[in-house]
């Protein structure tokens, strides 16, 4: 081991363009290289990083291998160490775009990987438990770089009215092509097996009126036409109304999402998400309100960023039409040096 960390310098950026091999054996190999040196904890966050920054200098690699490089990762270094990792680096991240990218990849493979079953198990325990709080938080602030992962991550933690909060929060900006997309791909995911203990709480509609609420919120941001709104709305159909009164309806209809006290297994949780055991052992304390808020000013982010895109498109296709075809005819043809092939020296420089 010793001796490997010696030439680690050398051979550290072989071993990273070996994640691109064409052959799934070699990238399984290569990773398995990988988790030994990360064993050592100086070299463990330098994995992440030169992980992260080859999926950003190469999208193609996080399409065809993401999946795979995070959960073998995930299986050889510890699913929850891998995680927080992860969104340490991304919650800080200044390529706004692709941060938004790699959280919708990471909460997918979160949410449908045999291999992080460990890790769902643990933060469904987040409103109760210390440990999937600190996780749940953990996650939260990179996480907030896409709305649907955020929802995600509050409807698997059983933070419902939370999530009902997001949706309310959302504004028109927020509600493109890219976002219904995602949402088609979240509804899909609550059929699955992954969320059946959902779906098994909403015989109680009485007691989940904010997961009901939550639900009612995605139905109403989809197209009626789309068939993730006919799976919603069939799957809404199926809730048993007898369990309703007319109190909890008061409750989930007010306009501050965290006036209320929820009950959940002996529990209480207040409105600033505070978690009080019967026998006062436990607090357990979630700012929901707070955690809103981050989610709200990285959107804001986000939206500045795609205002400022479009304006610099605009401008681009501005000064374009006005030069005109007789600008284009006066320049007559010419041969770029764009378009010949690199010379032996330039490809030298380059590599």
């Amino acid at each position: 081991m010793k001796q490997v960390l010696c030439f680690l310098n050398d051979i550290f950026d072989t071993l990273l363009k070996a994640l691109s091999d064409s052959s799934d054996e070699v990238v399984l190999l290569v990773l398995d290289i990988h988790a030994c040196i990360a064993r050592d904890p100086l070299h463990f966050r330098q994995l992440i990083v030169f992980l992260v920054h080859n999926f950003r200098v190469d999208h193609s690699l996080l399409e065809r291998r993401g999946a795979l490089i995070i959960r073998r990762l995930c299986v050889l270094l510890d699913a929850e160490r891998v995680y927080r990792e992860l969104s340490t680096i991304l919650e800080g991240e200044a390529d706004l775009d692709f941060a938004c990218i790699m959280v919708q990849a990471l909460n997918l493979i979160l949410l449908t990987s045999s291999e992080l079953s460990v890790l769902r198990e643990l933060l469904k325990q987040s409103l109760v438990n210390a440990a999937g709080k600190d996780l749940f938080v953990s996650l939260y602030a990179s996480w907030c770089h896409s709305p649907m992962a955020i929802l995600s991550l509050c409807l698997l933690a059983q933070a419902y009215q939370h999530a009902s909060a997001v949706i309310q929060s959302l504004v028109e900006e927020d509600i493109n092509v890219k976002f219904l997309v995602q949402l088609d791909k979240l509804i899909r995911l609550l059929e699955t097996p992954i969320f059946a203990y959902l779906r098994l709480q909403l015989l109680e509609p009485g007691r989940y009126i904010w997961l009901l609420k939550a639900l009612y919120g995605l139905l109403m941001l989809l197209p009626q036409q789309s068939a993730a709104f006919k799976i919603l709305r069939t799957r809404l159909k199926t809730v048993p109304s007898h369990s309703f009164n007319g109190d909890q309806l008061k409750q989930a209809s007010s306009g501050n999402p965290y006036s209320q006290i929820l009950h959940y297994s002996g529990s209480q949780i207040t409105e600033d998400g505070n978690v009080r055991q019967d026998n006062g052992n436990l607090q357990n304390g979630i700012n929901f309100a707070s955690r809103l808020q981050q989610f709200v000013q990285m959107q804001r982010q986000h939206r500045m960023l795609e205002k400022s895109q479009e304006q610099s498109q605009a401008r681009s296709s501005s000064t374009l039409s006005k030069e005109g075809p007789e600008a284009e005819e006066s320049r007559g043809p010419q041969t770029s040096d764009s378009n010949l092939p690199p010379s032996r020296s330039s490809r030298r420089g380059l590599g």
